[in-house]
C-alpha cells in the first residue's frame, strides 16, 4: 500500500475524462549523460553535430539560460522526477543512495492517470530504488531487450531506438504515451582518439575557458563530441518513428542533459559549465516553432510541465512552475518576468573524500550573477588529492594533473582542482567560463550581499537541512555504490554499478 503522503499526492493529480484522452499529448523525454550547455549545433557549436536537437529547437523552442537542480547525475534526475530541489528529497537527493519510496514522480502519476509508461538507458540514478521498495526504476518500467552491434567498446550496446519502437508496440490502443531516452553518453569513458579517427579537426575545436588549450584536450573533447553525436542519431530515429506513425505533431519532446560535461571545471561544480545545460522543446500541435527564450529555467520546471500538458493539477509539492506558457507563446527573448532567479546544489556526488564526506554548494543565478555558496571550504571540492575522485578520468584530467605546476596551467588547475573560497561571485555573461571571482571585488559587495541573503531565506523556506538544525544528514544517508579503501572505505560494496546503473 502506498504511503499517505504518496496517495495524497496521486490523488492530487485526478485522471482526465476517457473521451478527452485522445487529445492529450505523448511525451518524449530524450536526457543525455554530462554535456554542457554549448555543446549542441543549436547553440552554435560548429564542430558537434547534432540534427535531430537542431529539429526539436527549430520546430518549438531552444531555451538558452536551463540549469540543472544540481551538477551530478543522481540528484539532478531525482530532482526533475518529483519537481522539486534535491534538499527536499532526502537520499535521493545525493548520488549513489536510497530513492525514498514515499516520493511521487511525474512518470507514476501519468501512469496512474492512463499513461503508457517506459524507459530505455539510464533513469533515476546512480540509486538503490529497489530495496526503497520501488518495483522498477522511477524514470518507469524498462524496455531495453534490443541490442545494437559493432559499435566503439565505449558507447553503449542498448539499440535506444529499437527499443522505443518496442515501447510503442506494446502500448494499447489510442493511449497516450510518457517515454524517459536516457543515453549513457557522453559519460566518460571515450574511445581515445575516436574523434579524430572520425574525421574532425583538432583545429577546429572551441576549447572552454577553464580548460588548457593543448592538443590532447582538443581531441578530447573531439572524443566527447562523437558520443553526444551517438545520442542525437538516437533521438533522430525516434523523431522519425513517431513521424512516420503520424503522432510527432502531438507529441511534448524535451531534450537536454542531466550535468555538465565530464571535464575538470564542470561535472561536479557549481560553476556554469556543471549546470547550465542545453534544451530544446516542441510540441507542435500546441506551439509555434522557430522561437528562443532566456528566461531562467529549472529542471525542477519539467514535472509540472508534463503533468500540466496532460491535463493534471501540479501537487502542492512540486516547487517547479509549468513551461507550456513559454513554448506556447509567440515571442523569443524574456516572456515571463517572474522567472527571475534559479537554484542548484550539491552534496555527495563520488567517494572523494575521507570518510565517504562530500562536498555540500549551493548556487542562485539571479540576472547575470551566478552566486556559490560552498558551506564546507576546508574540503578539496574536486575530492582528496589522491585521486581527486570527483573529476572522472581521461586524458584532459591526466594532462593537467602531469603539468599542474607549468605557469600557465597552474591557475586552471587549481581553478578546477582546488579549494575554493566559501563565496563565489561570476558575471556569467562576461566570464562564462567563471575564472573571475568578484565576491571580493568592493563594487560587487551589495550584489554580493544580495543574493547570499536571498539564497539562505529561500533555502530555509525549503527547509534545506543545511540552514534548519539538521546538516549532518547527508553526511549519514548510505552509499551504495564503490567505497575507496585509501580514503577511509571499503574497496567494495557489491555488485553495485550491474545492479543499480553507473
Amino acid at each position: 500500500m502506498l504511503p499517505v503522503s504518496r496517495r495524497a499526492v496521486l490523488a492530487a493529480a485526478p485522471a482526465i475524462l476517457r473521451g478527452a484522452q485522445a487529445r492529450r499529448p505523448n511525451i518524449l523525454f530524450a536526457i543525455s549523460d554530462d554535456q554542457s550547455y554549448p555543446h549542441v549545433s543549436a547553440m552554435g557549436d560548429r564542430v558537434v553535430k547534432t540534427p535531430a536537437f537542431d529539429r526539436v529547437a527549430s520546430s518549438g523552442v531552444l531555451f538558452r539560460q536551463a540549469y540543472s537542480l544540481s551538477p551530478g547525475c543522481a540528484p539532478s534526475r531525482a530532482g526533475l522526477l518529483t519537481g522539486r530541489f534535491p534538499w527536499q528529497i532526502e537520499e535521493a537527493g545525493t548520488h549513489a543512495s536510497l530513492f525514498p519510496r514515499k516520493f511521487a514522480v511525474y512518470p507514476e502519476i501519468l501512469q496512474q492517470n492512463g499513461y503508457f509508461v517506459g524507459l530505455t538507458g539510464k533513469g533515476a540514478g546512480p540509486c538503490n530504488f529497489r530495496e526503497a521498495g520501488w518495483p522498477h526504476n522511477p524514470a518507469g518500467p524498462s524496455f531495453d531487450q534490443v541490442k545494437a552491434t559493432g559499435l566503439d567498446k565505449a558507447l553503449s550496446s542498448n539499440d535506444y531506438a529499437g527499443n522505443f519502437q518496442a515501447f510503442l508496440q506494446a502500448r494499447g490502443k489510442d493511449q497516450p504515451f510518457c517515454f524517459w531516452y536516457g543515453g549513457t553518453e557522453p559519460h566518460r569513458a571515450y574511445v581515445k582518439g575516436s574523434g579524430r579517427k572520425s574525421g574532425k579537426r583538432i583545429e577546429d575545436v572551441v576549447v572552454p575557458p577553464f580548460l588548457p588549450d593543448t592538443e590532447e584536450v582538443r581531441s578530447d573533447l573531439l572524443d566527447y563530441y562523437l558520443e553526444i553525436e551517438h545520442f542525437d542519431r538516437h533521438l533522430g530515429r525516434m523523431l522519425e518513428e513517431l513521424h512516420k506513425r503520424g503522432e510527432l505533431e502531438n507529441t511534448l519532446v524535451v531534450a537536454t542533459a542531466d550535468n555538465g560535461m565530464s571535464f575538470p571545471g564542470s561535472k561536479a561544480t557549481m560553476y556554469d559549465y556543471g549546470i547550465h545545460l542545453p534544451l530544446a522543446a516542441m510540441w507542435q500541435a500546441q506551439a509555434k516553432g522557430g522561437r528562443s527564450s532566456t528566461d531562467l529555467v529549472s529542471f525542477a520546471d519539467f514535472a509540472p510541465t508534463f503533468l500540466e500538458a496532460a491535463g493534471m493539477n501540479k501537487p502542492p509539492q512540486m516547487v517547479g512552475r509549468s513551461l507550456l506558457p513559454l513554448l506556447r507563446s509567440t515571442r523569443s527573448g524574456a516572456i515571463d518576468p517572474e522567472r527571475k532567479r534559479i537554484f542548484s546544489g550539491r552534496e555527495r556526488h563520488s567517494h572523494a573524500r575521507f570518510d565517504n564526506l562530500g562536498y555540500p554548494a549551493r548556487a542562485m543565478r539571479e540576472g547575470n550573477h551566478l552566486y556559490v555558496w560552498n558551506m564546507k571550504p576546508d574540503r578539496w571540492p574536486a575530492g582528496d588529492p589522491e585521486g581527486f575522485a570527483d573529476i572522472d578520468g581521461g586524458p584532459t584530467k591526466d594532462w593537467m594533473l602531469a603539468h599542474r605546476n607549468e605557469p600557465k596551467v597552474k591557475p586552471l588547475f587549481e581553478l578546477g582542482y582546488g579549494k575554493r573560497p566559501e563565496e563565489q561571485l561570476f558575471d556569467v555573461s562576461k566570464d562564462p567560463g567563471c575564472l573571475r571571482n568578484l565576491a571580493a571585488d568592493p563594487a560587487q559587495s551589495a550584489t554580493r550581499k544580495a543574493m547570499r541573503a536571498t539564497l539562505e531565506k529561500s533555502l530555509a523556506a525549503q527547509k534545506d537541512p543545511r540552514l534548519t538544525g539538521n546538516p549532518d544528514i547527508w553526511e549519514r544517508y548510505p552509499r551504495y555504490s564503490a567505497m575507496r579503501r585509501e580514503l577511509g572505505g571499503f574497496a567494495e560494496q557489491g555488485k553495485y554499478n550491474e545492479k543499480y546503473g553507473r
